[in-house]
């Protein structure tokens, strides 16, 4: 509970995550593409960017690239772009605008706002409000919420009038208008409160790892989207939520597979990689990856049919280098091969020697896959 002097008492936990939001919000999507930039890279995170914004649920109604030497400090864009888009509000009724961009400065967002009168948001917030939405448990709410907070601390000055003028929307989900308006020491007793609730649970994990000293661990990790979920529930014959969507599950499960007879390993689920995952994000869900730390292999699981596979890799293995994993194997598994073209599949043949190719929609190779792991029991067996 925060009390704020002046008003009624305002209780904070995690079903702030649940504010509503304005249905099918209008967006306007904007690329910025700097000079040097590889336009390539560009338009594959610009790609990202849409299925993100649709996540969130909004309706694109048009998009802008604008090519520059360097970002206006003032207005991102430049007081001429500024015009265009103005217009584009104005014609076609847009209540919302997002860059392509990770960080925003908060005069930027002030100036533009004061400017377009219409919100203005970035790459991290668009990916923080399909957390809150996606955040099914009590610990990944509160996960959620003090990444939210995290993100918003250092920007409480700059933004200023901004926070006043936030409602229900995309981008503002979860600690919502009243928490923003409070001070800086409100939200550092939040953030310690959700810190020491976040570490009752990462005690119970350690208790839970624990009791299961001698039985064989792996993780599934991959790009958001990757099949993950979906490869679990077929190796353990289970019925975790799958959905063909960004994110679609942030909470880690933890289920039995049996890879043959008289041998049988544990899998966990991981929440999904991205390009630019919010450092905050990262920070917060820390007691999730540690069960990528403490698992004595790893399956990598890859959509064979990304628009840019090798980026999607490359995120994985940055992400998992700086958790500082060495040492442990890991099978790449490219996944959703029942839809790719045959060509595609044989260029990565050739690629990756090593890895398997198979569907968790089909159980094509999936039998590899097992025969992979249980090739893996030896050199697991002596880890152990």
């Amino acid at each position: 509970m925060i009390l704020i002097p002046g008003q009624r008492q305002v209780f904070m936990d995690a079903s702030v995550n649940r504010i509503a939001s304005s249905a099918d919000e209008r967006a306007l999507l904007i690329s910025l593409i700097l000079k040097g930039e590889a336009p390539v890279k560009a338009e594959y995170s610009f790609e990202e960017l849409h299925l993100l914004v649709k996540t969130a649920g909004a309706i694109i109604v048009d998009t802008l690239t604008v090519k520059r030497d360097s970002i206006d400090p003032a207005f991102i864009l430049g007081k001429g772009y500024v015009e265009i888009v103005r217009n584009l509000i104005a014609e076609k009724d847009i209540k919302l605008i997002v860059f392509d961009l990770t960080n925003i400065r908060p005069v930027q967002i002030r100036n533009l706002e004061d400017s377009l009168k219409c919100r203005v948001v970035g790459r991290n917030e668009i990916i923080l409000d399909i957390f809150a939405r996606r955040a099914r448990s009590a610990e990944s709410k509160i996960q959620v919420e003090l990444a939210q907070l995290r993100y918003i601390l250092p920007r409480l000055k700059g933004l200023g009038g901004v926070l006043s003028r936030l409602g229900g929307g995309i981008g503002t989900r979860g600690p919502g208008e009243k928490m923003l308006e409070t001070d800086r020491r409100h939200i550092l007793r939040r953030v310690d409160t959700l810190k020491g609730k976040l570490k009752k649970y990462e005690e119970h994990r350690k208790r839970t790892r624990n009791s299961r000293r001698g039985e064989l661990l792996g993780v599934v990790v991959g790009y958001t989207n990757a099949g993950k979920s979906t490869l679990i529930n077929l190796l353990a014959k289970d019925d975790l939520f799958v959905e063909d969507r960004l994110f679609a599950t942030l909470d880690s499960y933890t289920r039995t597979v049996f890879i043959r007879e008289g041998f049988k390993t544990l899998l966990t689920d991981t929440v999904g990689f991205i390009q630019n995952l919010p450092a905050n994000l990262i920070e917060s869900f820390r007691s999730t990856l540690e069960d990528i730390e403490n698992s004595d292999y790893i399956i990598h699981a890859v959509d064979i049919n990304a628009p840019d596979i090798e980026s999607n890799i490359q995120t994985v293995v940055q992400e998992l280098n700086s958790l500082q994993i060495e040492g442990k194997p890991v099978v790449l598994f490219f996944n959703k091969t029942d839809a790719a073209d045959e060509m595609k599949i044989n260029v990565l043949k050739n690629r990756y020697p090593d890895a398997v190719f198979g569907s968790a929609k089909t159980g094509n190779g999936i039998s590899e896959l097992k025969d992979r792991i249980d090739s893996l029991q030896e050199i697991l067996n002596k880890n152990g």
